[in-house]
């Protein structure tokens, strides 16, 4: 079976990024890195590609030039088990860059992230539909999602709706 590899263009600073991750992520490394030669484009010697692993998935740092750059249309979501993993992964990706709406931000080099708790799907799930759409506001008035906020939220009735027609969650 073909292994896909996403390829990340940056202008320069390929190696620094995939460095930058392989530090954040556990059982990372660079895998190997290529040089461009005399044929160019870009200067003889200067970083290529960086082949490198997050946690065992593989990635390409390509230095293609400022031709391209990253925007919000594609991500990488970093699925989170719980509260400190997303306090963990939020402080070290969004050091140096913008915060985002949603658990959404973009790092230091441009490339865009979701940091998000698994609880987050578990109650976008729930059977409920008021529980759906509290959670869901509550999520959207955030950055970094807090899932004690979440669970509040999930949690919280308004004076129309009594304890016992909420529906159970398994």
């Amino acid at each position: 079976m073909p292994r896909i590899t996403p390829n990340l263009w940056f202008d320069t600073r390929g190696e620094e990024a995939a460095r930058y991750y392989c530090e954040i992520f556990p059982n990372s490394g660079i895998v190997d890195i290529t040089r461009y030669g005399p044929a160019g484009p870009r200067e003889e010697g200067s970083v290529m590609t960086v082949i490198f692993e997050l946690d065992g998935h593989r990635f390409v740092a390509l230095n293609g030039g400022p031709e391209l750059t990253f925007d919000e249309a594609v991500s990488l979501e970093v699925d989170c088990a719980d509260q400190a993993e997303v306090d963990y992964y939020w402080a070290r990706l969004s050091d140096g860059g913008q915060e985002n709406q949603c658990g959404w931000l973009t790092d230091r080099f441009g490339l865009s992230w979701q940091v998000v708790p698994r609880a987050l799907y578990e109650l976008l799930g729930d059977p409920d539909t008021e529980t759906v759409r509290r959670v869901t506001t509550a999520m959207l008035a955030m950055r970094k999602i807090d899932v004690a906020e979440l669970r509040r939220a999930a949690e919280e009735r308004t004076a129309e709706e009594p304890a016992g027609q909420r529906t159970a969650r398994a």
